[in-house]
């Protein structure tokens, strides 16, 4: 996705699966190159009003059974419809909690106690605190349950980002947590939040093959051409000289992320073509000999590789860099205006369209796998082994 601020662009690092253990996100539908801040002024061609919404408001407070949700709540619903009438699944509004997890997340980092968040059957709120993070310095232990968080009671109907966002601030800012421990029992606590990483990059030697590394990237955010370059380093210097870039399960994330990590594998050249509307088409390319433009390599693919993850897997495919082995991925050619509006809620607008070195158009198609491989029933990871027995072979 892209984000503007009207009329000056400014960098902005910035939906996809992601981890789960950060954040309380799931699934990115697009990806950010640039912050845009919406400036409310009058749209050529858009009416200033839209009357039948007054109306039909009108008629809820005259007829409705119930009392009606607050203003906020029904001007959020008539914004989502209003969005989602264009068609599109990657047009959204997206509401002010939500929006904050997301760019923090493909920010890379964020201020925060340091736990993860999921739900119990009940819907009670539920921490996992990090190792050595201010929560679990504080004595939050695994299973927790979050009641207040300053002056704002969490229960069943606090959905996960709301949980989440409540809990993040500013690095060096208080945050006082009331808690139900596991075996019972409340009690309060007030932490410093501290800069928590959201490390999207991990390598290792594949074992039992110390010349193999493997790269796993699980989303693009603004830190992750310098962490894939941190553990191709660190791979060739315990000896790895041939590659596996595992992009299963990469939702997606920056756009120029996602190109400058293509081009640590390219001897230059396309990474990938993007369109809009009226407007020239633009080249995306990388800038020389990438640290990896000739060491053997596979990249490893699912149904979940999605968006940015697909535009590192459609240019290696494509420049004929490296074979793709798993499954098609999932179909994602287009990228996001991301615009801020004032009260911190935000709209995604589809604006872009991306395609393949070759010029291959993915949207609800992906790509094929070079070598196509099922998961395996058992538990073992078919696709690696795959990629492994490939690269001996090679």
């Amino acid at each position: 996705m892209k984000k503007q601020k009207l009329p000056q662009f400014i960098p902005f690092l910035t939906l996809a699966l992601v981890q789960a253990l950060f954040l309380g996100l799931t699934f990115l539908a697009g990806y950010y190159t640039r912050a845009f801040t919406f400036e409310r002024a009058p749209l050529p061609g858009v009416q200033a009003s839209y009357p039948l919404l007054d109306e039909a408001r009108a008629l809820l407070a005259a007829h409705y059974i119930n009392p009606l949700p607050d203003d906020q709540a029904l001007e959020y619903g008539a914004v989502r419809g209003l969005v989602s009438a264009v068609g599109d699944q990657y047009t959204v509004f997206i509401e002010p909690p939500t929006h904050e997890l997301e760019t923090q997340t493909l920010q890379g980092e964020y201020g925060g106690i340091g736990v993860s968040i999921t739900k119990n059957q009940t819907g009670e709120i539920i921490l996992s605190p990090f190792p050595d993070s201010p929560a679990s310095q504080a004595g939050l232990v695994e299973g927790d349950v979050l009641l207040r968080v300053d002056a704002t009671t969490v229960d069943a109907t606090t959905n996960i980002d709301s949980a989440t966002a409540l809990l993040r601030g500013l690095v060096g800012s208080t945050v006082t947590v009331r808690m139900r421990h596991p075996a019972g029992g409340e009690f309060s606590a007030t932490l410093i939040r501290q800069n928590i990483p959201l490390p999207t990059v991990t390598g290792k030697l594949v074992p039992e093959q110390p010349a193999l590394g493997l790269i796993a990237v699980n989303l693009f955010s603004g830190k992750t051409p310098d962490e894939v370059k941190r553990a191709l380093g660190d791979l060739q210097a315990k000896g790895a000289t041939q590659f596996i870039l595992d992009l299963r399960n990469n939702g997606g994330g920056i756009l120029e992320s996602a190109v400058a990590v293509a081009a640590q594998f390219l001897d230059g050249g396309v990474v990938m073509y993007e369109t809009q509307r009226n407007a020239p088409e633009k080249t995306y390319t990388a800038p020389g000999a990438g640290a990896l433009s000739a060491a053997p390599l596979v990249v490893l693919v699912n149904h979940n590789t999605a968006s940015a993850a697909e535009i590192v897997a459609g240019a290696l495919l494509d420049r004929q860099r490296a074979p793709l082995i798993g499954q098609t991925t999932y179909g994602k050619g287009s990228v996001q205006l991301v615009f801020d509006l004032t009260d911190g809620s935000s709209v995604h607008v589809t604006s872009f369209l991306w395609y393949t070195p070759a010029r291959r158009a993915l949207d609800k198609v992906g790509l094929a796998p070079t070598i196509a491989v099922e998961p395996a029933s058992d538990g073992s990871d078919a696709e690696l082994a795959k990629a492994i027995e490939y690269l001996l072979a090679h």
